[in-house]
């Protein structure tokens, strides 16, 4: 069959067979067409530099080489894609599970003195929610679970439940129970301890809170708003799940895999989690992997948790290869927070410059946000603006009001300057047009 050329290509097949929903098609109305690194071509061929990495799905950027090379070796000696994992140890000696395991626990978890065993549900992240919250609910035989405020976990049934997006739950067509929402940290602003209120309604007999099998929460909020818990914070939700007999889930599935700098969001808190979910750049190449990580005590509860793993093989290759490669010591860590530095920096003389703009700033490793006043869309035009400039960049936050800094972890400094001048760049633009700051000269030619 030949191949079908550009000229013939018929670019509006999507938007006649497809269902017109919000999704990134509409932010970005372009098809992209290659992609390497923290770049991405078109079909014309020009390119932008992508500071979205999948939603944190690429954390080491698009078609990693040595990634896609250890895969390509893997195919090339005709190693098993996929198997059904009771007959794994049969088929073949070395299986990319196996060796996945062995790498995560001697290059991650025995470093860092945890204590974890591996559990792998249905490869997608939402399979990775309802496994927890399934086996959380069997281990404790209660119901309820705390959610916070503000906290994305999923779109399927128990997942959406513990997801606050209210018009996420009025899609579901459905009721959904058994969570119980309370404040994340700073949800009523610096001043107020939102640890106590929960310790009070724990306490309390009378609040109305059923006692909870188990607190889900995410260390940094990435989907609505980048919000950031403090370490503090952290350690006194591990001090009340412990002292009122709650497991402590924590969702790393956006912030884990080195985003907020150690491979684990939580380790600078030194909190140690009951259960611990992972998921988008797990396999490091977009490929669907997830994982949970339990306290031993609790494998016993697996079983009926979740139905019989399919083993995506390749994934696994992929994953073992981002760890011998990125994590055998601290090199990629020390880079990540030197990075942070130059992105927090930036935009916080960014924001400085702009003061009557109202601009912030808030994140963690290389998850950081431009916070803009909520109400007249400033985040979403930079967003644009940034795009038609040759910057691919998202907007997060229950009124769009952040603009999300998400580059891959490995992206050169040449590249994130060159993106972080853009956005500034963009900045300027829009407020200009707005009559809030002069109007800048033009600036160096897109990349």
């Amino acid at each position: 069959m030949n191949p079908v050329s550009e000229a013939s290509r018929d670019w509006n097949v999507f938007d006649r067979m497809a269902s017109e929903v919000g999704d990134c098609a509409e932010a970005f109305p372009v098809t992209f067409s290659k992609a390497r690194g923290s770049t991405l071509y078109d079909g014309t061929g020009r390119c932008y530099l992508d500071f979205c990495s999948g939603a944190g799905t690429l954390n080491y950027g698009h078609n990693n080489p040595v990634l896609r090379e250890r895969m390509r070796a893997y195919l090339a000696r005709d190693g098993v894609a996929h198997d059904l994992d009771v007959n794994a140890r049969a088929k073949h000696d070395v299986h990319a599970r196996n060796d996945f395991a062995q790498s995560l626990g001697r290059l991650v978890l025995e470093p860092r003195r945890l204590d974890y065993i591996l559990r792998f549900p249905g490869p997608s992240e939402t399979n990775a929610i309802e496994a927890a919250l399934k086996l959380a609910r069997r281990a404790t035989g209660r119901q309820n679970v705390i959610s916070f405020a503000h906290g994305f976990h999923g779109m399927s049934g128990g997942s959406l439940a513990a997801t606050t997006d209210r018009s996420l739950h009025e899609a579901a067509g459905a009721t959904l129970g058994n969570i119980s929402f309370m404040p994340y940290d700073g949800y009523f602003g610096p001043d107020v301890n939102t640890m106590a209120y929960l310790e009070r309604m724990l306490d309390d007999p009378d609040s109305g809170l059923d006692h909870p099998a188990a607190v889900i929460v995410e260390t940094v909020q990435g989907e609505d708003g980048v919000n950031v818990a403090s370490q503090c914070w952290l350690r006194e939700l591990e001090r009340l799940c412990r002292r009122h007999d709650m497991l402590l889930i924590v969702d790393d599935i956006q912030v884990g895999c080195g985003r907020a700098g150690g491979f684990f969001s939580f380790e600078a808190a030194g909190i140690s989690p009951d259960i611990v979910i992972l998921s988008k750049s797990l396999s490091g190449f977009g490929l669907p992997l997830s994982l949970l990580l339990l306290r031993p005590a609790l494998g016993a509860w697996w079983t009926g948790t979740d139905s019989r793993t399919e083993g995506n093989d390749l994934a696994f290759v992929a994953a073992t290869q981002v760890l011998e490669t990125y994590w055998a010591d601290g090199t990629l860590s020390r880079k990540i927070e030197a990075k942070e530095r130059l992105v927090r920096d930036w935009l916080e003389n960014l924001a400085h410059s702009c003061q009557d703009a109202g601009l912030g700033v808030r994140g963690r490793g290389l998850i950081q946000a431009l916070v803009v006043p909520v109400g007249d869309d400033l985040a979403g035009q930079i967003a644009r603006r940034a795009f038609e400039q040759g910057v691919v960049i998202e907007t997060a936050g229950a009124h769009d009001e952040v603009l999300k800094v998400l580059p891959a972890l490995t992206i050169p400094d040449e590249q994130l300057q060159r993106g972080l001048e853009i956005i500034e760049r963009s900045v300027d633009d829009i407020l200009a047009c707005q009559g809030r700051r002069p109007r800048p000269g033009p600036g160096p030619g897109l990349p």
